[in-house]
């Protein structure tokens, strides 16, 4: 069919003759084939060429996005990634913050947070009256703790006890604890690690008991607590304050210290005597009547 006579025909039926915009080269022998094609191979041929492929852009409302299943094979492919975390010492502190008393007495029979857990008999957790007003915190458990299970029930412990009779109170009005739950080896001094794994508990302690006054009993406790590493002469005779809350904290020596130190004994009976005051002048405060 002559090329004129069929462009005419296909603008009549509305269907569009697609042309290079070029003309093609076509190799010599390619061009000697072609002369020689059958006329029914040139009718397929220019069948071919009036119908020419859709290659408009799909339209957006034509677009169909992949199955539920799809997109689930999509966020499995980066699902390895996504794994959450192994708990850190700041996941285990949130965790501990939130424990009762009861689950917490259990948490910290069966910490393994630092080496101390293969030395101890068992942990020391805390004994006295959990809505006390007195908070008295010692360094560590000794080997009569380590033994009983309660801090302070050795020779240090019966010191203990007549210098809190002396200012009115007895051992089960108190609530007693230690910076460290289980004892360290030869009664060495704590190590700062194992302090740190410790406090996250004697924390959730104080906030349990909300204590009035906490009453630092040697060098260990004090700068624990008060996170210095100022000597204990120096921390001594005058009032610090502990946590969020600001509880008055007074420092005083180590009643074992004060069995090897007799003439001490006067500066101890000081501190008390301040603890006391801070302690008055703590519920008296109108701020504190408020938060209560």
């Amino acid at each position: 069919m002559n090329a004129d006579l069929r462009r005419h025909y296909l603008d009549a039926l509305g269907i569009a003759l697609w042309l290079p915009r070029q003309p093609l080269a076509i190799h010599p022998q390619a061009a000697s084939v072609v002369s020689d094609a059958s006329p029914a191979t040139d009718e397929r041929l220019e069948k071919v060429e009036t119908e020419p492929e859709n290659t408009e852009p799909l339209a957006a409302e034509d677009w169909t996005p992949p199955m539920d299943d799809d997109w689930e094979l999509l966020d499995d492919a980066g699902a390895e990634e996504m794994l959450p975390d192994p708990p850190t010492a700041d996941h285990r502190t949130t965790r501990i913050a939130c424990l009762d008393w009861e689950p917490l007495v259990e948490e910290v029979r069966q910490c393994t947070a630092c080496g101390l857990c293969s030395s101890r008999t068992q942990t020391v957790f805390g004994v006295g009256n959990r809505q006390a007003d007195w908070l008295i915190v010692g360094e560590a458990p000794g080997a009569d703790e380590d033994r009983q299970g309660e801090p302070f029930v050795g020779r240090a412990g019966k010191l203990l006890n007549p210098m809190l009779q002396a200012i009115g109170l007895k051992r089960e009005q108190v609530y007693i604890a230690n910076i460290l739950k289980c004892r360290p080896p030869e009664n060495r001094d704590p190590a700062p690690t194992e302090a740190a794994s410790c406090r996250p508990f004697l924390e959730r302690q104080i906030a349990l008991i909300q204590p009035r006054i906490i009453l630092a009993v040697g060098r260990i406790a004090a700068q624990n607590l008060l996170a210095t590493d100022t000597q204990i002469g120096k921390l001594r005779g005058r009032v610090h304050h502990f946590g969020a809350a600001r509880i008055p904290l007074v420092v005083t020596y180590h009643p074992a210290y004060l069995l090897r130190s007799p003439r001490e004994k006067r500066k101890s009976w000081d501190d008390l005597r301040l603890a006391r005051r801070a302690l008055i002048s703590h519920s008296s405060n109108p701020m504190d009547a408020a938060c209560s």
